[in-house]
């Protein structure tokens, strides 16, 4: 049997890949474990030069991975597209988030609001400054450690509102997702997946990032909340 391919990701495709690896396996006989963490992490890891052969992160950071010679050149390829989602605690009364106006009085009007260090956290950083609020509700922020979903936080009680992800929020027990951000203040991320610099087995990569790409895993994109890029 061919060594175990190995990969690095970050959280928001943890799901999806881990659906996908098990499906390439029993398809080709070939192993695939995928460690996800953090995308800060994740990128800081592939910077340090940790040995794996597939990275899947946000298309930007890859990127810069790829320009730095961390990714191999011209194996980037775009993996699927994540829209941001927002949740409340199970039983609360559900909100509307119809528009703009109805997410920033919803934001303003809760007690904690949870986000992440990844994308969706520097999105609602962005929207706090542009509304002009980013002052008066920095005191009721709470941001999740890496690799923590904020769902997490919200079904624990420690959070009263969170946004992320729809795929790093979909299956938590104890949360209600309200539904996704409306499209006039929608962010849609893009993740891609490369051959890392320090791979030893790259045609084998290569095939795993061509499954991944596939028709066949479209159905586990969306299953997971995400759509195929």
């Amino acid at each position: 049997m061919t060594d175990r391919i190995n990969g690095v990701s970050s959280m928001a495709t943890r799901q999806i890949l881990a659906d996908l690896a098990g499906s390439y396996e029993e398809r080709t006989g070939i192993p695939v474990a995928i460690s996800s963490m953090g995308g800060v992490e994740a990128a800081r890891r592939i910077r340090a030069g940790e040995v794996t052969d597939v990275v899947v992160l946000a298309s930007n950071v890859m990127e810069q991975l790829e320009s730095e010679g961390h990714v191999v050149p011209g194996s980037r390829a775009a993996f699927a597209r994540s829209g941001i989602a927002v949740a409340a605690p199970s039983g609360a009364p559900r909100a509307g988030i119809d528009d703009e106006e109805a997410v920033r009085s919803l934001i303003l009007s809760a007690g904690k609001v949870c986000y992440s260090t990844g994308p969706s956290g520097d999105h609602l950083m962005r929207l706090l400054n542009r509304w002009g609020v980013a002052g008066s509700v920095s005191q009721r922020l709470l941001q999740a450690p890496p690799g923590v979903p904020v769902g997490i936080m919200i079904a624990r009680g420690e959070a009263d509102l969170g946004l992320q992800q729809m795929s790093e929020l979909l299956h938590i027990p104890g949360i209600e997702i309200l539904g996704p951000l409306p499209p006039e203040i929608q962010a849609v991320t893009v993740f891609a997946a490369g051959i890392s610099g320090t791979s030893s087995r790259p045609e084998e990569a290569w095939a795993l990032i061509d499954f991944l790409n596939s028709a066949e895993a479209e159905a586990a994109k969306c299953r997971h909340g995400m759509e195929p890029a």
